[in-house]
């Protein structure tokens, strides 16, 4: 009995997904850019069974493939052209929150539970998840922890990882790792959840996650302003750092370019200002006090940055349903950007002081490369986290020769800059396939030795994920 059959005699038949018309929206990425095919795609419902798929695997040597929505950007989350075919372990089964306690501030959920799910869980317990970004109707749990997700609050609440207390993990044996600790201290030895955080599957399947909770804002002040600079945006984050640092949740910065692509590709979409800036920022204040004190302390601080001139224009949201629309614009940028063209993202993170040093200094290297090329900034501008995205029209894209050259070359030399300024080529989008060559130019030597040595000791045949994160030894 070959693999796929076993594991249908095992998990059901419903369980096991074979063939190109079975598999195809796990076997190719949401952009349309990777797509290999897989042994086939089982869908567990308890960690009990991941582990028997997995003892089944490995038995067999055969890779296993963890997914969790499949919303990557880097093409971490489908086969890839090399190598043995996996067996791509899908968990949109395992969607149970399985407890939530308020006095604690703990969640505990199964990966399968998508995010904006964990999100309105936490919500109806009177508390917040803070991790918040475009994909969250779709993305896992299990997927963002695998990632160290960011997003837009990591300015208040940090990544992924600043949220997670303890997880359940499935190793490359089939062992079961029950790691679920509701602590905030626990100075037990080896802190083990922090391997799988970010490890984008290539250690571990992590099946559930007690994860963080937080009070819950009852008050918003949300304004989008219209600048001229990076420059100038910076100035208005210490401004604001200075008057109100506590309650600020998000700060985001986009370009025109990027504005105009989604008012050009998202239906009902409009630009909340008058007229055209070459730069937009997007403020969120949050608090659990008064919305009339939050309103004024926007106010307030807004008014000293256009007395100042750093400011053109600014819309203040005046309830509920203009808060959700000003979010709405910032995060359908993925989306109305897979329409434009083919953007070549980039993931960087510098420390915030260079952040427009870094614009500057990247679009001068990409015009070296392809002059006047149009470029999208979608920046966190409160961590240093700026996707820097070069386009090309669909029409420009087919007629490069070698498609995989020039997009490593584009990106390359954005990633030096960021490199230059002390920053890093990932920042939150996590390694994937794209970015296999980058780890191997930056990475310090030590450093690889060491992952490769965690690599060795918890999945010794290299199974899991394989040429993902690591490049070769």
């Amino acid at each position: 009995m070959n693999l796929p059959d076993t594991l249908s005699a095992l998990l059901g038949p419903d369980a096991v997904l074979q063939g190109p018309g079975a598999t195809v929206a796990y076997t190719e990425d949401w952009r349309g850019r990777f797509r290999e095919e897989a042994a086939c795609v089982v869908l567990p419902r308890t960690a009990a069974q991941v582990a028997d798929v997995v003892r089944l695997c490995s038995a067999q040597r055969v890779p296993v493939l963890p997914q969790g929505g499949n919303t990557s950007l880097s093409g971490g989350s489908v086969p890839s052209a090399t190598g043995q075919r996996p067996v791509i372990i899908g968990l949109s089964r395992m969607r149970k929150i399985l407890n939530v306690d308020t006095a604690n501030n703990s969640m505990e959920v199964e990966a399968g539970c998508v995010l904006q799910t964990v999100q309105e869980a936490a919500i109806a317990a009177n508390r917040l998840y803070p991790v918040s970004l475009g994909a969250e109707g779709s993305s896992q749990i299990g997927g963002t922890i695998a990632t160290n997700a960011g997003g837009t609050s990591v300015l208040r609440y940090g990544n992924t990882r600043d949220n997670v207390l303890g997880l359940e993990v499935v190793l490359p044996d089939g062992t079961l790792w029950d790691g679920r600790y509701a602590l905030r201290k626990n100075n037990t030895g080896y802190d083990l959840k922090h391997l799988f955080i970010g490890a984008e599957g290539t250690l571990g399947i992590i099946t559930s996650a007690v994860l963080k909770l937080h009070p819950l804002p009852t008050a918003y002040a949300v304004a989008w302003l219209g600048v001229d600079s990076p420059e100038t945006v910076l100035n208005i984050l210490a401004l604001f750092q200075e008057s109100c640092s506590a309650q600020m949740s998000a700060y985001e910065m986009i370009n025109a370019q990027q504005l105009d692509n989604v008012l050009q590709h998202m239906p009902g979409r409009r630009n909340p200002l008058t007229g055209k800036h070459p730069w937009h920022v997007l403020i969120e204040l949050s608090d659990t006090g008064s919305a009339e004190a939050l309103d004024t302390r926007l106010q307030q601080v807004l008014e000293q940055a256009m007395a100042r001139e750093w400011v053109r224009d600014a819309v203040i949201a005046a309830n509920h349903a203009q808060r959700a629309t000003l979010w709405e614009l910032r995060h359908s940028v993925s989306e109305a950007n897979k329409k434009e063209g083919v953007g070549l993202t980039t993931d960087c993170a510098v420390p915030v002081s260079k952040v427009a040093e870094f614009i500057a200094r990247a679009t001068a290297a990409v015009h070296k490369i392809v002059p006047d090329m149009p470029v999208a900034v979608v920046a966190h501008m409160g961590d240093g986290n700026a996707h820097f995205i070069p386009f090309f029209s669909f029409d420009q894209w087919d007629a490069v020769a070698d498609k995989t050259a020039m997009a490593h070359h584009v990106r390359h030399v954005v990633n030096e800059v960021s490199h230059e300024l002390g920053g890093t080529f990932s920042a939150e989008h996590g390694i994937g396939q794209t970015l296999i060559g980058e780890m191997a130019h930056y990475k310090p030597a030590a450093e690889l030795q060491l992952m490769h040595a965690v690599k060795r000791a918890i999945d010794p045949h290299g199974l899991f994920n394989p040429g993902r994160v690591l490049p070769p030894e």
